[in-house]
């Protein structure tokens, strides 16, 4: 069977003129026999600068796209940093309030609890009327209040141990009863420096007369 080109061509769409494609960038009066002039080159100097004002303005238009996306981009970064920072950061936060918090409602009871006692040692302290005893009763009366005294002192000296408030040590604040070792020498009265000294000396003293004792004694059997 003979070759036939045409079968390949589709007759629907005609083929495009060669002098359609050769007349596209050409300047005007190309093609058709005589020179462009001048009025010709001005115009399409002017149709270009048309199209690099168009294209200058597409692209400023894409540089404001990019930049607005540019920065809805840092933004969602620092929404998204942000949220995760202070969700660590509350969750820690709870968890270290409810722990003083339970820890304060504790202590608080605890308190509650020693007050009270300190409250009902008072009240048995108080009690005590040593002008109501007889003759007969005085000295059950006194086993009692001694007894009374011992308790309220256990009392007083397990709250002294649960709260140093109530030694004067309370918010870093230095103690409120002076004692000899909170003190320098220079401030003591001279009674307590008396008694000191005597604390310090009296077991040389009983040394030195424990052996003038024995050397009496050995002088007196000769």
């Amino acid at each position: 069977m003979p070759y036939d080109d045409t079968e390949f061509v589709d007759r629907d769409f005609p083929s495009p003129h060669p002098a359609t494609a050769s007349t596209v960038n050409r300047p005007s009066g190309a093609g058709t026999g005589r020179a462009p002039t001048r009025e010709d080159l001005d115009a399409e100097v002017t149709a270009t600068q048309h199209q690099l004002a168009k294209l200058r303005e597409a692209q400023e238009q894409l540089e404001r796209a990019r930049s607005e996306l540019e920065e809805m981009r840092r933004r969602r970064a620092d929404f998204q940093n942000g949220r995760t920072d202070l969700r660590d950061q509350l969750t820690r936060g709870i968890g270290f309030l409810e722990k003083a918090e339970f820890e304060a409602r504790r202590d608080a009871e605890q308190m509650a609890r020693s007050l009270d006692g300190l409250r009902t040692a008072f009240g048995q302290i108080e009690s005590l009327q040593e002008e109501t005893w007889t003759d007969t009763s005085w000295g059950q009366e006194l086993s009692r209040g001694l007894t009374v005294i011992d308790n309220a002192r256990m009392e007083l000296n397990s709250a002294r141990l649960k709260w140093p408030v109530l030694d004067g040590l309370h918010a870093g604040q230095p103690n409120l009863v002076a004692t000899p070792s909170s003190m320098g020498l220079a401030d003591l009265p001279l009674r307590v420096l008396l008694r000191i000294g005597l604390a310090l000396t009296w077991p040389l003293l009983l040394l030195g007369g424990t052996a003038i004792i024995v050397l009496s004694f050995a002088l007196l059997r000769r």
